[in-house]
């Protein structure tokens, strides 16, 4: 599936300051870039870097003497998703897990898995099925908070997000992460570009390692798990900030836009229609892979 996506970040800058930005689609076997493009206005410094062969890719920026800034980038994205057998699935014990999916066991900045390990364990601890657990996780998490644009800031955890039964998809993933780590499942955070999102934004996430793959899990249910260009992965939103803003710079503005490209045809699927199946987007990282 092809789409074209684009994001328009404006900003107010006090002094010269840097900017590192994530906000380009990742490189993977399963997301290949037809092409793309980013530019400044004004004209600035920046340089692309990577943490990791196959990472989320980061943008290094000097503001310069700039005074206002406006940031647009653009890319056509051929996406593809699998469908993967996952009810039934035996567990998989940490002696014998992918090495690589090991650090998504642990407590994150807002990943507090340590702290909600007796909320999860009376939760969700007696269902044996590692995917029915992730699936009745989600569920939990889709009836027991609310969604409610600007409730939470920066600094809200998935620990805060239990506490006051409300958040954005931003919480909504950090809580996925953290029930499920409690529970010896890895789990990671996902940004991306979503199609029929509504209003456009960029959009938040998790995946968790079951049967083997890394599958796709959107508590929100606010766009289709086939329409998703991934922008980073990584503990929590601390791994794949969007924009870490180093200096005085204040934001002025976003806007964010996916699309079908020109010829496609889409069939939206929720996680609710999978039934026995989970839905992978591989990263392109060997724990993807098993």
């Amino acid at each position: 599936m092809r789409f074209n996506v684009s994001s328009q970040l404006n900003y107010h800058v006090k002094f010269p300051s840097t900017l590192i930005l994530n906000i380009q689609a990742q490189m993977s076997s399963a997301q290949y870039v037809v092409e793309e493009k980013l530019t400044t206005n004004p004209q600035v410094n920046y340089e692309e870097f990577y943490l990791e062969a196959g990472s989320s890719r980061f943008i290094r920026l000097q503001t310069g003497n700039a005074q206002t800034l406006e940031i647009c980038y653009s890319a056509t994205v051929d996406c593809s998703t699998e469908l993967v057998p996952a009810k039934g699935a035996p567990p998989v014990s940490i002696a014998e897990m992918d090495r690589s999916a090991i650090p998504y066991l642990f407590p994150s900045r807002y990943v507090q898995s340590d702290r909600l390990s007796k909320l999860a364990w009376d939760l969700f601890g007696k269902i044996n099925d590692p995917y029915q657990k992730v699936v009745a996780i989600d569920d939990w998490i889709h009836s027991n908070i609310e969604y409610a644009l600007g409730s939470t800031d920066s600094q809200t955890s998935a620990y805060d997000t239990v506490v006051e039964r409300r958040g954005v998809c931003r919480d909504f993933a950090h809580l996925g992460i953290a029930f499920c780590r409690a529970l010896n499942i890895p789990a990671r955070y996902f940004s991306g570009y979503a199609y029929q999102l509504n209003p456009p934004d960029f959009h938040a996430l998790f995946e968790c390692y079951v049967a083997g793959q890394w599958l796709l899990f959107d508590s929100t249910r606010l766009a289709p798990l086939n329409g998703l260009v991934r922008i980073g992965t990584g503990r929590d939103a601390a791994d794949a900030a969007l924009a870490s803003i180093f200096g005085g710079v204040q934001g002025a503005g976003v806007k964010v836009d996916c699309q079908l490209a020109s010829g496609e045809t889409f069939t939206p699927l929720f996680r609710n229609q999978l039934r026995s199946q989970g839905i992978a987007q591989n990263s392109g990282d060997s724990s993807a892979n098993g």
